[in-house]
């Protein structure tokens, strides 16, 4: 009961703190920066680690100041998520541009839903919000629920604002097939870890071998869905580009793990072109592959 109560009671300091002007969270993203990377030096052996094995070829300098301008940008994202909960709709269309809304017509026309596979990348929770402004018919967003119950349902309900559905990884593959008479687009991330009875296959991801879930391959070949990457771009502090770069329009002609090494290396490209907005602090390479080899 204690715990609920508190939960509400932050959940109430972040509406208050989402009213807040972009130039001051700025100021604060500012300060946060410091204290996440100097004073609790939040995870950066993790961030120190992936970027040594991900970028053998750069020089000590070069990823240290990868990894200084990834933690800045990460106090921006927690500000930008935070700000999320209460920005209008014409804040975000300012912010978060859909660079070739046309695409979406183009698939439809065809009589194809489809599926994005996007990555951890940019701001994604923004991103997630505006999905939903991309058109009329159904957008869905696949997400892993987080521990705590109530702050999930609030983050939840603020992603689905401007009309996305959201839908658990468990219950993604039946709510896409009890769709399959609708022309609809769904986003999933292509750079989930998959929980150790969940790994298939491996594939080559920032130069090392990385357990991929397979759910995008498989359900594209299943709905006969075109497969886009939802790229994010950032074109300045607190603004935005998205784009859906056609990847697969078939499907079904392609051979075994070929739309699943599609879409990573895609998300491999852009994170080695500009690597300070990815997740660098995720624990991504949990396993490797002699850890299933019999």
């Amino acid at each position: 009961m204690l715990k609920k109560a508190a939960d509400g009671i932050g959940i109430f300091f972040w509406y208050l703190f989402s009213l807040l002007p972009f130039w001051f969270l700025y100021l604060f993203s500012d300060f946060l920066y410091l204290i996440i990377y100097y004073v609790a030096k939040y995870r950066r052996r993790v961030v120190r680690d992936n970027l040594r094995n991900a970028f053998p070829d750069k020089s000590d300098a070069e990823r240290l100041k990868i990894e200084k301008d990834y933690f800045k940008y990460m106090a921006d994202l927690l500000v930008e998520t935070f700000k999320m909960v209460s920005i209008s709709e014409k804040e975000l269309r300012k912010r978060m541009h859909m660079t070739n809304p046309e695409i979406v017509d183009h698939y439809f026309s065809q009589g194809k839903s489809i599926i994005a596979a996007a990555g951890h990348y940019g701001n994604w929770e923004m991103s997630a919000l505006a999905f939903g402004l991309l058109t009329p018919n159904k957008t869905i967003i696949v997400y892993k629920p987080l521990t705590n119950p109530t702050f999930d349902a609030f983050l939840n309900k603020q992603r689905a604002r401007f009309g996305s559905m959201l839908v658990t990884m468990k219950q993604t593959l039946r709510t896409i097939i009890g769709l399959k008479n609708e022309r609809i687009v769904s986003v999933l991330a292509s750079d989930q870890t998959p929980g150790v009875n969940e790994v298939n296959y491996f594939t080559t991801f920032l130069n090392q071998p990385t357990a991929v879930f397979l759910g995008i391959e498989k359900i594209a070949k299943m709905t006969d869905a075109a497969v886009v990457f939802y790229r994010i771009e950032r074109v300045k502090r607190g603004y935005y580009t998205y784009t859906l770069v056609p990847l697969i329009d078939n499907p079904k002609d392609t051979a075994e793990y070929e739309i699943t090494n599609t879409h990573v290396a895609y998300l491999d490209k852009q994170i080695k072109e500009t690597p300070q907005y990815w997740l660098w602090s995720h624990k991504r390479w949990k396993f490797k592959p002699e850890d299933f080899r019999k």
